[in-house]
């Protein structure tokens, strides 16, 4: 069984940057990807909002960069997907996908989370293309432009009144005939102008061509059905954190995310730490995971460093 200082599971912003600043510590830090090597930045086509990228960079290359910069100062980044945790001391026992097994002294958990989709070929055909589960990421791109919005709840609401400030249009695609959101949220959506709701009705098919998406077909619960001309359609149904591994030792919320004490990347479980979109259901950006990926790997160092003197 290999033995390991730092172990760093997921290969996402958060992942990476604890990386990079794990191995400037001299903590052989080792890195499994998992099955998304990258994270959801690689299914984004160009991100104008990281910072130090004036004319923006695309989410696969960014990524690319942040893994060879880990890879340069010294961290061990490989393919592979943690299949089992034990955490119930330490060293903390993981296996591999390939049967790998490890011994750690700190873990950090990285896995991020994913969005939730519909689940329509169409809508898989067209990710990257029009098809995005992050307004603030991608809304900028569509600026004057008509999109849809598919949820009804607050998260809903809120990437429906950020893209109703850049849009020139936007649609709700909501399901029941009343909104889930807070009634804050409910009277902002309501008095937008550009926003019009389109009650009980779900999404059929996206609709587009070798440019992307330019459509959505509509079905109401009468059975109806139409078509609107749009130029992206944005989810907004909920994140799945992928944390269930490790729930049956760290402390989630009611929706999965790792609960972290404070400001630190610190779990319940002493010298297991979380960072990234697994413990963020607010940001979910880059940028942020990126901070918490530095904040984890300064976390894991100075716990090392007690274990040391103790």
């Amino acid at each position: 069984m290999e033995n390991i200082r730092c172990l760093i599971i997921g290969g996402g912003p958060a992942g990476y940057t604890a990386a990079i600043y794990a191995a400037r510590a001299n903590l052989s830090p080792v890195l499994y990807e998992g099955i998304q090597p990258g994270g959801q930045l690689t299914t984004t086509t160009d991100i104008e909002n990281y910072p130090g990228f004036e004319s923006g960079i695309s989410g696969q290359v960014l990524m690319d960069t942040m893994k060879a910069q880990a890879v340069r100062l010294g961290a061990d980044v490989r393919r592979g997907a943690v299949t089992a945790a034990d955490l119930s001391e330490r060293p903390f026992r993981i296996v591999v996908d390939d049967g790998t097994e490890l011994a750690a002294d700190s873990l950090v958990i990285a896995t991020g989370a994913t969005a939730r989709y519909l689940g329509l070929p169409s809508e898989e055909k067209f990710k990257g293309m029009g098809v995005s589960a992050c307004a603030t990421c991608d809304g900028f791109f569509y600026r004057k432009k008509d999109v849809a919005v598919v949820g009804g709840g607050d998260t809903a609401c809120e990437e429906a009144s950020y893209l109703a400030g850049i849009c020139n249009k936007v649609y709700m695609i909501v399901r029941r005939d009343v909104l889930r959101a807070s009634s804050a949220m409910q009277e902002r959506v309501l008095n937008t102008p550009n926003i019009e709701i389109l009650w009980n009705c779900n999404t059929r098919e996206v609709l587009g061509d070798l440019n992307g998406v330019n459509g959505v077909r509509i079905q109401r619960k009468d059975g109806e059905v139409f078509d609107i001309a749009v130029d992206g359609f944005f989810l907004a149904i909920g994140h799945h954190p992928n944390s269930e591994l490790f729930s049956s030792w760290v402390n989630v919320d009611g929706e999965g995310y790792i609960i972290t004490d404070g400001k630190t990347s610190r779990t319940n479980v002493e010298g297991v730490f979380a960072a990234g979109d697994v413990q963020d259901p607010l940001y979910r950006q880059a940028i942020t995971a990126a901070a918490s990926g530095c904040r984890a790997a300064m976390d894991v160092e100075k716990f090392l460093n007690s274990m040391k003197q103790n």
